[in-house]
């Protein structure tokens, strides 16, 4: 297991859009410890309302940045999941940059994800752009997948 990481191939990015590499100059920063949330959650959510919040993380691990083959949840970019008692759903989420090119599609497509998890009665996405978004947010697996281990 010694050269596992040696052995792994990185992950293709869409052409020229430099994201990967321009994450690669940056300085390494520590990464979330193990364990903890990389979103905030409500304490006061209820056993089911966090078996939900468990579904939906899931989903959103299904949606990739177009510029990093990295999903959104362990990129850092799902600020926080808000759910209400009546399994209404708010995804607070940021874009690694403003000039992202998928700024207008892809809160629409996670407000689909989020929706399709059948307790969901509807989900609304805010787009906030403070706290901006840096690499100390990766997950250590997305660190792993980037080659910034």
């Amino acid at each position: 297991m010694e050269n596992e990481s040696a052995d792994r191939q990185p992950l293709p990015v869409l052409p020229n859009s430099g994201k990967a590499e321009q994450l690669r100059q940056e300085p390494i920063t520590p990464p979330i410890p193990t364990g903890q949330s990389m979103h905030e959650s409500s304490p006061d959510l209820s056993t089911a309302q966090r078996a939900l919040e468990s579904s939906i993380v899931e989903v959103l691990r299904t949606v990739f940045d177009p510029e990093l083959p990295v999903n959104i949840y362990d990129l850092g970019l799902i600020y926080r999941i808000e759910i209400d008692s009546e399994n209404s759903v708010k995804v607070v989420m940021t874009l690694t940059s403003p000039g992202c090119p998928v700024a207008q599609s892809l809160p629409l497509d996670v407000q689909r994800k989020v929706e399709s998890v059948p307790q969901v009665k509807e989900a609304d996405v805010v787009l906030v752009w403070e706290p901006p978004w840096d690499k100390s947010r990766l997950s250590e697996s997305a660190l792993l997948d980037l080659g910034l281990f």
